[in-house]
This record gives structure tokens, sequence and C-alpha cells, in this order.
């Protein structure tokens, strides 16, 4: 069966081939192994596939003899023509076999793909929040996307590799020492001649290639930065335009110099190849040629002996290098499997239940936290550089304790970097407290399902994002089953309908990359707008009023004052004018509840939260003289 020897062999060749020595964690063949059993039928079909493609390797030479020897030299014609239709259903016969070959190749492969594409995908969405805030996206979507190719076409490649040549080699050898042991002795002492430069070559070839490939990774995460919204506006503010392009320009100048440089080792492999396999034939023709003339081989013996020969070298080549490629191939799944093994800090106790119906209260329970040190919800390897954060920090809240009784509203407020938004992450459980216990309805979350904390919390963030998709979509994400007339009645809750409305496209407008076609102001408004249509029972509101101007914040108060009603809510406000009406207030300072009352009370205690009054008053008084 045809395999394309030459290329095979230079794919082979340009693996980096550091990844013999790699070191693999224990069990890694094994689990590699487990993937494969589902799959056992097809792999089963597609090595007898493999083993009866290799065997034409040897048969038409074979029949080519006879032709000669027993049909063209007797000038027996009926022979000639049955051994020709022979050799021409053989020839068919192996075009069939290989369609089915890469068929179920590919169906095995796209299978693998499947499997590990969805459990990783599924995997990292489970992960927490500082996972993604130190991962670098690009090395992340690399690990999901290009090691799992690399995973199924090692994978594959290995499979059909090994057994075809390992299955041509011995035939091959076999055929040819049947016809003439002394030749086949001869070409086989031509094979050092040929795999030393093959594997000096192989060598340059993937230090060639590794370099090609981090420079390319490397660009890929440079455009990926500089391409989204926000990277462009960033380069163009600065005026960095002719630095990003020169920076870029002389990345892809070593790429093509690279390339180039890959080009010419390849075509000396290649004429190498042609060389190696002309002096072989020669030699087989010289010496053979004699051995016909004196009537010790046969002209038909002589054909199918150089005929074989061609196809001697791509096999051994092939199981010299299978190492590589075996190892090439764990080393992609190994990469694939740390991030399968990174344990999500968030999960389901077993025995879980739902949260009531009804309204909830929210508690804090004692509650201290620290968020987690890198080396629990990160990996090095998805980090752009080293850092020096990996040890984690301290204490970020300390003894938290407060309720907020069903449909109440009570605000956090507080200096920056108090810990009032990491307070809220533990209600949407977004994380755990390292202590204590934050129970909504009276259920400790980590007893609770995870489906009941994400439908009972809704949360609008001080940064609202939206997809890249249209705004019906992006309201969808809420309440996928949701109305055209249930979408217009958020919406102008919300302060937004009329936008809408005047856009073209109605709903169906598409928002751009991160909603960047939308001021902020008509972002967080879409955001509230989608919390309003999802409905939640807990609403947690993160400075959602912050990139409002004056009337569109007073006009969005009045519609989120009608939403929260009758729904427990806490809102995080820096404008403490927003939160003057709260049931309570809590004052959090360097972790802890320093105060806690409602706005006049407060302000009589003249502690913490009427300091911050006072200075904003100020402010708001400086602005307007």
């Amino acid at each position: 069966m045809s395999m394309q020897p030459g290329w095979m062999m230079m794919r082979s060749l340009s693996k980096d081939g550091s990844v013999r020595d790699a070191e693999l964690p224990p069990g890694t063949t094994a689990r590699v192994l487990s993937y494969a059993k589902p799959l056992t039928g097809p792999i089963v079909v597609f090595l007898v596939v493999v083993v009866l493609g290799s065997m034409t390797v040897v048969a038409t030479p074979l029949l080519l003899a006879r032709i000669v020897d027993d049909g063209v030299t007797p000038g027996n014609h009926g022979l000639v023509t049955r051994l020709a239709v022979l050799v021409a259903v053989l020839a068919v016969a192996e075009a069939l076999l290989g369609l089915v070959q890469r068929w179920m190749s590919s169906r095995i492969g796209e299978g693998l793909i499947y499997v590990l594409r969805t459990q990783v995908f599924d995997h990292v969405l489970r992960q927490p929040i500082a996972f993604f805030t130190r991962a670098q996206t690009g090395a992340l979507v690399s690990r999901v996307n290009s090691d799992v190719m690399g995973a199924q076409q090692a994978f594959t490649t290995v499979l059909s590799s090994v057994v075809s040549n390992a299955v041509s080699l011995v035939l091959i050898v076999g055929a040819m020492a049947a016809l003439s042991w002394q030749l086949t002795l001869g070409a086989l002492l031509l094979v050092p001649v040929f795999l030393v430069p093959a594997r000096w070559v192989g060598q340059r070839l993937s230090g060639l290639t590794r370099e090609q490939m981090n420079l390319n990774a490397d660009m890929g995460s440079r455009m990926t930065e500089r391409f989204n919204v926000a990277g462009a506006l960033l380069v163009k503010l600065f005026g960095h335009h002719e630095t990003e392009h020169r920076e870029y320009a002389d990345r892809a100048a070593r790429v093509r110099d690279i390339g180039v440089r890959i080009a010419w080792n390849r075509s000396v492999f290649m004429v190498s190849l042609g060389l190696v396999a002309a002096l072989a034939t020669a030699m087989v023709y010289g010496f053979g040629g004699h051995m016909a003339i004196n009537g010790s081989l046969s002209v038909g013996s002589l054909i199918a002996l150089a005929t074989l020969l061609g196809r001697l070298y791509g096999p051994l080549t092939a199981i010299s290098n299978v190492r590589v490629d075996v190892m090439t191939a764990l080393v992609s799944f190994s990469r694939i499997f740390e991030v399968l093994d990174l344990p999500p800090m968030i999960t389901e106790k077993p025995g879980a239940r739902p949260l009531p119906e009804g309204p909830l209260s929210v508690e804090f329970d004692h509650v201290s936290f620290a968020y987690p040190t890198a080396d629990q919800v990160s990996l090095t390897s998805l980090e752009a550089t080293a850092h020096g954060d990996r040890l984690g920090g301290g204490e970020v809240l300390t003894d938290i304790t407060a309720t907020v009784q069903p449909g109440q509203m009570v605000a956090l407020v507080g200096p920056s970097g108090a810990g009032k938004t990491t307070l809220t992450t533990l209600v949407a459980r977004l994380y755990d407290p390292s202590s204590g216990a934050v129970r909504l309805g009276g259920v400790d979350l980590r007893d609770a399902t995870l489906d009941s904390v994400r439908d009972a919390v809704g949360v609008v963030t001080q940064e609202a994002h939206l997809f890249h998709d249209t705004i019906r979509a992006n309201l969808a994400y809420a309440k996928p089953d949701a109305t055209d007339a249930e979408m217009e009645e958020a919406l102008r809750s919300a302060q937004v309908w009329n936008l809408v409305e005047r856009l073209p496209s109605g709903l169906d407008t598409v928002v751009g990359d991160r909603g960047h076609r939308l001021s902020g102001g008509e972002k967080q408004r879409m955001a509230v707008a989608r919390l309003l249509l999802k409905a939640p029972r807990v609403v947690v509101l993160d400075e959602a009023t912050a990139h409002l101007d004056s009337e569109s914040e007073a006009a969005l108060q009045h519609a989120l004052d009608h939403a929260l009603h009758g729904r427990t809510s806490l809102v995080i406000a820096h404008r403490l004018s927003t939160v003057r009406d709260a049931d309570r207030i809590l004052v959090v300072d360097e972790g802890r509840i320093v105060e806690q009352g409602q706005h006049e009370d407060l302000l009589a205690a003249d502690g913490v939260y009427a300091e911050l009054y006072r200075t904003q008053f100020r402010q708001a008084r400086s602005v307007v003289d």
C-alpha cells in the first residue's frame, strides 16, 4: 500500500527528538490505552486493513517476477494476461484498502479528538476564577486545540506506521532473501549509509521545527492580544503601531528564514535518499545482472528485487524513529492529562440538596477567606512568565458574621481593596470560605446543588461582559426560552429598550467583541436586563451603576428598586448616595466588618462610614465649585 514514504519519513524526522528522553508521569501509557478501549472494534479493523495493505507492497513485485519469468520468457500469452489482470485487481484492492484505512483512521482519530476536547473543555469551565486570572488565554486554547490534535495525529500515525512498517519490513526482507540472499545482504549493508545522514538531518529538522513552532505560538499569542478591541485600542492610544509592526515583522522574518532552512534540509534529505536508492539499485542491477547472465538469478527475480529495494528504506527509517513517534504521542497526552488532573476547587458533594423554595436569607457565619495559591488553581505551563506570587497571600476576609434577611437590601461599602467583592463571590460560590460557612436559606452552600445556587443567585459585575453575539443571544444566556416580549420587558426595565428599538436589526444586532460596540453605560444596562430576565431570588450588584451618567443612573436606580423588591440583595457601592435607603449598611475595612447600621446611625457614630461620606461630599462640592 502506498503511504507516501518520503513524506512520512520527513514528518517523523522533523518531530522534536528531545521527547525521546522525556520523563512522563507514571501510568501515562495505561491511561492513553484506556482511551483506545471504547474504540477497540474500529482499531482491530483498522489494523487488519493496515496489515493487508502492507502485504500488497510485496505481492505486486513478486507477480511482476512471475510475469517475466513464467509468461514473457517462455512466451505464455495466457499466463501473462491472467497475471496482468491479477496485478490490476491487486492495484484496485490496494486503492480500496487505502480508502478504508483512511476512513477508519479518521473515525478513530476524530472520535479521540471529540472525547479529549469535550473532557478538557468541560473540565476547564469547572475551574475557579483564579485559574483564568493566571492562565494565558492563548496557551490554554493551544492546549485544548494543538495538543489534542497532536495527540490524535500521533496516536493514529503510530498505530498505522508501526504496524504497517513492521509488517512491510519483514515481508520485504523475507521476499528479497528468498529471491537472493546475497543481494539482500548487500542492500542491507547500505542501510547505515542512509540512516546516519537521515539521523543528522532529523536532528537539524527537529530543532528548527521546534523553534518554528515556538515562534508561531508567540506570534499567535501576540495577535490574540493585539487583535481584540481592548488591545487594538491600547496600541492606538499609545501610538505603538510602528513598534508593534517592527516586532511582529522581526518574528515573521525569523519564521521565514527557518522555513527556508527547513525546506533546504528536506531537499538535501530527499536528494540523499534518492541518491542512496539509486546506488542500491545500481548495485542490484550490476551484481544481479551478472547473476542473471550466469543463470543463478532469473530476470524476473532481478526486476522484483529492484522494485522491493525501492520500498525497503522507508519502513527502515520509520522503524528507527518509532520511539520518537511514540513519545511524541505520549507527551501530547501527558500535557492534556496535566489539565485534566488539576482538580476543580468548587465541586458538588455527594447527596447535595437544592436550596429551599421562596425568598432566601444570606448568612455569613464567622467567615474567613484567603485566595488559593497558584499551585492549587493553576499550571505553570499555562502562565506566560514565571511569577513571584505563586505562594499566594494572606487572609482577605477575617471572621465575617452578618445576616441578610429575606427581601432585605444590604449595602457593602468601604475603601477599595477592603474585601467587598470577595465577600460577594462567596455568595455566588465562586469560592468556598477558608473557615466558617456561607448559607442561603439556612443551607450551607457546600451542601447545596450547584444548579440551585446558580439559579438562585444573580450577579451584575462592575465590568459587564457581553459575548460577541446578538443582543438576543446575550439575553437568552440568562433564560434560553425567553420570548421577545419578555426580553423587551427586561430591556424596558433596564432603561435600554429605546436604544435597541433604534438599532437596524433590533434584538438581532451583534454587539461586537466584549460588547465594544456599546458604550459602558449601555453594556451595564444590558447586563442588568439580563439579570432581570433571569429573575434570581438573591441579587448581587457590584457597582452596577458605575458607568452611567446621572440621568441614566437615576432611571436605572428606579428600575433596580422595582426589580429588587421582594428579593434579597447585596449591593456594593462606592458612591454612598446610592445606598442611603438600604435596610442596613455593612462597612468593610481590611477584610472585617467594622461598622453596620443605617445611614443616619452610621453618620452619627462618626466612624469609618462618616469619614467616607464626608470625603465624597467634599469631592462632590469641589467638582461643583
